[in-house]
């Protein structure tokens, strides 16, 4: 057997296994292999063949491996395992409820304890609230006082 065979078998083993990491989620253990292959490949070339050839390994290594990552990521951004589509508000995709501002200055009554967060019952329907950071108990009357993102801000209205 020819005594460069098994460096540049590694080798390819070792570009294959990072490739698969990026694919295949796991913490690392993959990169772990690779680059065990990679020195092991080049322990063999500097031990069997010659310093020089070790150095040319090296460095193709060196510069192959950043590149073979890129592509691989660049492939990865175009392979099915991507979400091909950009969630956007043009297409209509919302993260929050339509029109919790026409909430605001309601009057209702808390459901549960508010303690600050729980449920209320504003203009016939159960929402969740949530209040400045004051305890308010079930059944008491409630005032909306604010709007955040996806928060109903309330404060007692007694």
């Amino acid at each position: 057997m020819k005594l460069y065979l098994l460096p540049l078998f590694l080798q390819v083993i070792g570009i294959l296994v990072i490739i698969a990491e990026i694919f295949i989620p796991s913490l690392g253990l993959l990169s772990v292999i690779a680059l065990v292959t990679f020195f092991y490949s080049l322990y063999l070339v500097f031990t069997t063949i010659s310093t020089t050839a070790g150095m040319v390994l090296a460095g193709l290594d060196i510069v192959l491996v950043p590149v073979l990552i890129i592509l691989g990521l660049k492939i990865l951004a175009r392979s099915p395992l991507t979400l091909k589509r950009e969630l956007s508000k043009q297409d209509g995709v919302v993260s929050q409820k339509e029109k919790l501002e026409a909430y605001i200055n309601m009057k209702g009554r808390s459901v549960t304890d508010l303690r600050p967060a729980g449920m209320a019952q504003i203009n016939s329907q159960r929402v969740d609230v949530v209040t400045d950071g004051e305890y308010i108990d079930a059944d008491t009357p409630i005032v909306v006082t604010g709007v955040t993102g996806n928060r109903i801000i309330v404060e007692n209205s007694e």
